[in-house]
C-alpha cells in the first residue's frame, strides 16, 4: 500500500480489499489475472446489492494496477495487459443503476416519531421481560447507539466523527464539542454548539461512559488493552443489521442481529442511515430559515471562496451557529414530543 495514502491511514481500502478482492485473486500470480477474475470480484460484490462498494472497488484495482503498469518488476509481469482496461463496470450493474448516485433520504417527522417510540419499545418490552426470560426478548439497541443516533440529527455530525470523540473535547458546562482537524473529513478544527437537546444526550451518554476517554469506548479484548473508540463503521452496521429486507443476504452473518425492526414508514420510503440523519437536521435546518451558509458551517463543509477570501474573512460565526444548532434543537424536541407538530418558521436575521 506504498502507493496509497488515505485519509483514514489505508483502513478502508485494506478492508474491502481482504475482504473482497484478495479472496478472488490474492493467491494468483500477476501474470495469471484476467479480465475473468476482476469480473468475478465485482459480480459478487454487485450480487450483495452493494452497488456503490462495486464502484469503489472497481476504482481501487483500476488504480492497482495502472500503478503496476507504470513499476518493475510487475510491468513486465503483466504480459497479458492490464486486465481491468477489459471490464466495464456498467455492465456487470442492473439496468439503470449509478453506483455513484448521492443518497437523498430525508426522514420524514412521523419517522423521527416512529423512530423515537421504537427505541423506547425495545426498552420497555426487554426491561419487563422476568430476568429468567430475556433471553427470549431481543435485546435493545445499545443505548450508546441510540443516543449517537439523536446527536447526529441534532448536530448535523457525521457519524464517524462522533464515534471518534474524546470527551476531554466535550464541555458539558458550556454545551461546547471539539472536533480536532484529525477526526474530519474536512481536516480542519470544527466546533459543535450544543442545543439543549444535544447537551442532554450527551450527558446520558456521559453517564455510561464518562469513566473513559471516549465517548463511544470500544471493549477492550483483555483487561489491560488500552480503550480505543469503537469502530467508526459499528452504528451504521447496528442500523442495516435491523433492517435486513433492503438487504440482499443469504442468511444472517455471526454475532450481528438479522431483523426488520428499524424499518420506518412500513420500508416505503426505503432503507435509512445515521447520515440520513445528519441530511434530515440539515433540512429541518433549511426548513427553519436558517440561511445555506450557516447550514454549511453547521455541517462543517468545505466552504465556497478562493483563497483570498479565506486568508482574510475570519469571523468565525459563533452566535450565528449557536442560534442556529438551537432551534433545530428546539424544534426536534417539538416534533418528538407530539404527535402533531404544526410546522413553524424562525428566520435568523
Amino acid at each position: 500500500m506504498d502507493g496509497v495514502k488515505r485519509g483514514d491511514e489505508n483502513a478502508e481500502l485494506r478492508r474491502s480489499f481482504e475482504k473482497d478482492v484478495l479472496p478472488v485473486i490474492g493467491a494468483k500470480p500477476v501474470r495469471a489475472v484476467e479480465e475473468g477474475d476482476i469480473r468475478a470480484v465485482l459480480r459478487a460484490v454487485v450480487g450483495r446489492g452493494t452497488y456503490r462498494m462495486a464502484s469503489r472497488i472497481y476504482a481501487d484495482m483500476v488504480q492497482l494496477f495502472a500503478w503496476a503498469e507504470e513499476r518493475k518488476p510487475w510491468r513486465a509481469l503483466m504480459v497479458e495487459g492490464n486486465p481491468t482496461k477489459l471490464v466495464e463496470l456498467a455492465k456487470l450493474l442492473p439496468h439503470g443503476c449509478d453506483p455513484n448516485a448521492e443518497r437523498d433520504r430525508v426522514l420524514a417527522a412521523d419517522e423521527l416519531r416512529e423512530l423515537r417510540v421504537r427505541l423506547e419499545d425495545m426498552e420497555a418490552t426487554y426491561a419487563a421481560a422476568a430476568a429468567g426470560t430475556k433471553y427470549s426478548v431481543d435485546r435493545p439497541l445499545k443505548k450508546e447507539t441510540q443516543l449517537a443516533l439523536w446527536i447526529c440529527l441534532g448536530t448535523l455530525c457525521r457519524i464517524g466523527e462522533l464515534l471518534m470523540a474524546r470527551w476531554e473535547h466535550v464541555n458539558l458546562t458550556t454545551g461546547e464539542w471539539f472536533v480536532p482537524a484529525e477526526n474530519t473529513k474536512t481536516n480542519v478544527d470544527w466546533k459543535v454548539y450544543l442545543s439543549s437537546f444535544a447537551l442532554r444526550q450527551f450527558k446520558a451518554l456521559h453517564a455510561l461512559t464518562g469513566d473513559t476517554a471516549f465517548c463511544f469506548p470500544a471493549r477492550a479484548a483483555t483487561g489491560t488493552a488500552p480503550v480505543q473508540h469503537v469502530c467508526t463503521k459499528s452504528v451504521s452496521k447496528q442500523i442495516g443489521d435491523r433492517q435486513t429486507q433492503f438487504k440482499k443476504r443469504a442468511g444472517p452473518l455471526k454475532n450481528r442481529k438479522h431483523d426488520n425492526s428499524l424499518v420506518l414508514s412500513g420500508g416505503k420510503a426505503g432503507e435509512w442511515t445515521p447520515h440520513d440523519l445528519r441530511r434530515t437536521g440539515a433540512t429541518m435546518m433549511q426548513q427553519l430559515g436558517v440561511s445555506l451558509d450557516l447550514i454549511d458551517r453547521c455541517q462543517n463543509h468545505v466552504l465556497a471562496g478562493g483563497r483570498v477570501r479565506r486568508a482574510y474573512l475570519h469571523h468565525d460565526y459563533a452566535v450565528e451557529t449557536r442560534e442556529a444548532w438551537a432551534i433545530l434543537g428546539s424544534r426536534i424536541d417539538a416534533l418528538l414530543s407530539s404527535s402533531n407538530v404544526i410546522p413553524f418558521a424562525s428566520k435568523l436575521a
